[in-house]
C-alpha cells in the first residue's frame, strides 16, 4: 500500500556529514507527521526528529544544532541533514510517515526498512 524508500546512508568519519532522504509512494490521500527514528547497537530505538505537514520540527536533545529535518510535500519526501556527526550517531535510521490512505480513513504509521549510518572515530 505505502512504501517508504530511504537513501543516503553510509560511513563517514567523526565530524562528517550525511543527508538522508525518504520518499513515500503508493496509495496516499495525505501525509501527516514525517520523521526519523534510529536504533544504535545495544540501544533502544529513539525518535531523532519529526516534522509536521506544516513544517513544525522537533528534535531529540542529542542532535539539536547538528541535524536538520525538512520535507517536500509535493514530492512526499522527508530529509535529514546530519552535520558534525559523532560515533554515537552510529545507528540504523528509519523513516516514518503518518499516512491517511483514503479521505474517510484514519492516519496510520508506516516505516521504511532502514539505512545504516556509521561514524568512525
Amino acid at each position: 500500500q505505502v512504501r517508504l524508500e530511504e537513501s543516503g546512508g553510509g560511513s563517514v568519519q567523526n565530524g562528517g556529514s550525511l543527508r538522508l532522504s525518504c520518499a513515500a509512494s503508493g496509495i496516499i490521500f495525505s501525509i501527516g507527521d514525517m520523521g526519523w527514528h534510529r536504533q544504535g547497537p545495544g540501544k533502544q530505538r529513539e525518535l531523532v526528529a519529526q516534522v509536521t505537514s506544516g513544517g513544525l520540527t522537533t528534535y531529540v536533545d542529542s542532535v539539536k544544532g547538528r541535524f536538520t529535518i525538512s520535507r517536500d510535500n509535493a514530492r512526499r519526501t522527508v530529509y535529514l541533514e546530519m552535520n558534525s556527526l559523532k560515533p554515537e550517531d552510529t545507528a540504523v535510521y528509519y523513516c516514518t510517515a503518518n499516512v491517511k490512505l483514503v479521505s474517510i480513513g484514519s492516519y496510520r504509521d508506516f516505516w521504511g526498512q532502514g539505512t545504516q549510518v556509521t561514524v568512525s572515530s
